[in-house]
């Protein structure tokens, strides 16, 4: 009975992690877009070509990729 215990919340557990790794991507993505856009929305009003709609993007992935490092870090310190 424990055994099964055991396995079942094994198993919940990395449903947990895969839901959250799905959960990053899709943050990723919106963020990707709404930087680009609002990059793209500086670079009409300013007159500059691709400059702020490429920092915007990198930046946005930038602040994902950081956030999700923390996460992981806090994750793996609570374990």
């Amino acid at each position: 009975m424990i055994a099964i215990h055991k396995m079942h919340h094994t198993q919940l557990n990395n449903v947990k992690q895969v839901v959250m790794l799905s959960a990053w991507g899709f943050t990723m993505v919106i963020v990707s877009f709404l930087f680009l856009y609002i990059g793209h929305l500086l670079d009409g009003v300013l007159g500059t070509s691709p400059n702020f709609m490429l920092g915007f993007f990198i930046l946005g992935l930038f602040l994902c990729i950081m956030r999700l490092y923390q996460e992981a870090c806090t994750k793996k310190d609570g374990m």
